[in-house]
């Protein structure tokens, strides 16, 4: 099984391309990556409310996936331990690490989703497929990235000269 290293390459990608909390990609399994139709379906954790949300995959998130796919065995998960071989806990001594080795301060896991959405505004997408994408089950967490977009609202109004 490849070393812990390994495994940061894909799951940063794959975190950076599809907003996916740590948490559900650590439970994520290879049942859940459809990469024939790329998407990826993500499931509430066990006892917690919500519901199922299915991303779609763009290229790079589905090269790193497929790339991936190729140099595991088959254990369930995408991305198991590679000590015991079941559902990672905890990868904060390999993320500072890395962080320390590219020089990166205040920069936690979750503010690759943050730029996942950021990115997404700023190129124009709407804040209800963003809202959709992370999952949110509500629009007032997806209204922090509004401001990202200032243009979209001179947009909408120009509409109504043609």
């Amino acid at each position: 099984m490849p070393e812990l290293t390994d495994h940061l390459k894909p799951m940063v990608i794959i975190s950076l391309y599809t907003g996916i909390r740590r948490g559900d990609l650590f439970g994520l399994t290879w049942a859940d990556v459809d990469l024939g139709h790329k998407v990826m379906t993500l499931r509430p954790e066990e006892g917690k409310p919500g519901k199922i949300n299915h991303v779609n995959l763009n290229e790079v998130a589905f090269k790193a996936f497929s790339d991936w796919r190729a140099l595991m065995k088959d254990n369930g998960l995408v991305f198991p331990s590679p000590k015991t071989g079941k559902r990672l806990d905890n990868i904060s001594k390999a993320w500072a690490s890395l962080m320390k080795l590219a020089k990166i301060e205040n920069f936690r896991w979750h503010d690759m989703r943050h730029d996942f959405a950021s990115r997404l505004v700023m190129k124009g997408v709407d804040l209800n497929t963003v809202r959709e994408l992370l999952g949110h089950s509500d629009m007032k967490m997806t209204l922090r990235y509004a401001h990202l977009a200032p243009e979209a609202k001179a947009r909408a109004v120009a509409l109504l000269d043609e």
